[in-house]
């Protein structure tokens, strides 16, 4: 499930996010299975309700929050206890909110708001999130402040997660190839807590790559996905591309060819992973969906492209017993009017 990205800096923060216990969702949606970094329906704000993916028929269902039964690991989920929480939203047909949280009031309204639904919740950060709990006056050099501002939050999120009641995924955005200084450092850091702890500090880390050619994409995703399996640590990875701008990346101007992924797209990235970490991945793939502020009518979702992508996989690799062999992540909306 990561079908859901809420962002907003307001003082209804908390109060916003207790919305995420009544979501309007098509039942297109219902194919979208991880909510990575984690992963979203449109904008949370004040007490309306989320407009998420709609039908051709303009049908929509409106399904509340389900309760996380006991058996779930509580806490900051990791490995296989990420999976069983992963495989609960899919059965049950839910979304997990992700928010980007920069600032600790912002990380606790998450918390607060999971608790509430008594529901899972993923807390990420992005690079300008990991420079804001850092503190902006630092230098960067080496991307040290941002990484150490990400591991810093981690690992007080990591203590109070336990007092919560609910599992919470922790979980880095957008890493573009200009920045794997930063996803190098955070696995540095995923690395040493391993060690001394047995799982990752963090549950999973997105890398952004869908501006690069789609074998070079695909050859680091694999390069890296194979150091993350090692210590348990879950990869979100994006072809395509998701329109309008986030955390200072400008895609307002792309082609909008570009803004809906092919489902033979898809399958080559789930041959060039699947061998590497069977089901332990997960794909941002683009259908139409869009950061930011649009005009109503002009962005135009279609979420049919992931149940096609999910029965082509299917068809090629022969598989059986399984609709939906994919774990797929829903990035932006259909933008906000304001």
């Amino acid at each position: 499930a990561h079908v859901l990205e809420a962002k907003t800096r307001t003082k209804r923060f908390a109060h916003a996010l207790l919305s995420v216990t009544d979501i309007t969702m098509s039942s297109a949606s219902l194919l979208t299975q991880k909510a990575s970094s984690a992963t979203f329906g449109g904008l949370i704000k004040g007490q309306r309700k989320i407009s998420s993916l709609r039908s051709s028929s303009k049908k929509t269902i409106t399904k509340a929050a389900v309760s996380v039964p006991t058996t779930l690991k509580t806490g900051v989920v990791t490995g296989a206890d990420f999976i069983d929480v992963m495989n609960h939203a899919r059965h049950h047909g839910y979304a997990i909110p992700a928010v980007n949280c920069t600032m600790s009031s912002v990380t606790n309204a998450c918390l607060e708001a999971a608790k509430v639904a008594n529901a899972p919740m993923i807390i990420q950060f992005s690079h300008g999130g990991g420079l804001n709990f850092a503190g902006k006056g630092l230098s960067n050099e080496d991307q040290k402040a941002a990484v150490t501002g990400c591991v810093a939050e981690a690992l007080r999120v990591r203590e109070l997660a336990k007092l919560y009641g609910v599992p919470v995924i922790l979980h880095t955005d957008h890493c573009a190839k200009n920045l794997l200084g930063w996803f190098d450092g955070l696995l540095e850091a995923n690395e040493k807590y391993f060690k001394e702890h047995g799982e990752p500090l963090f549950t999973s880390h997105m890398l952004d790559l869908s501006e690069e050619p789609i074998e070079e994409n695909l050859e680091i995703c694999q390069k890296y996905l194979k150091r993350m399996k090692a210590i348990n640590c879950f990869l979100e990875m994006e072809i395509g591309i998701t329109g309008g701008e986030e955390d200072g990346v400008d895609n307002s101007d792309v082609a909008p060819e570009d803004l809906y992924s092919k489902p033979e797209e898809i399958h080559d990235v789930y041959k060039a992973l699947q061998p590497i970490a069977p089901d332990f991945y997960s794909i941002a793939a683009a259908f139409g969906n869009v950061h930011g502020v649009y005009a109503p009518g002009n962005v135009k979702l279609t979420p049919t492209i992931l149940g096609n992508a999910q029965k082509y996989i299917i068809e090629k690799e022969g598989i059986t017993g399984q609709e939906k062999p994919v774990y797929f992540v829903f990035h932006g909306g259909a933008g906000s009017s304001r």
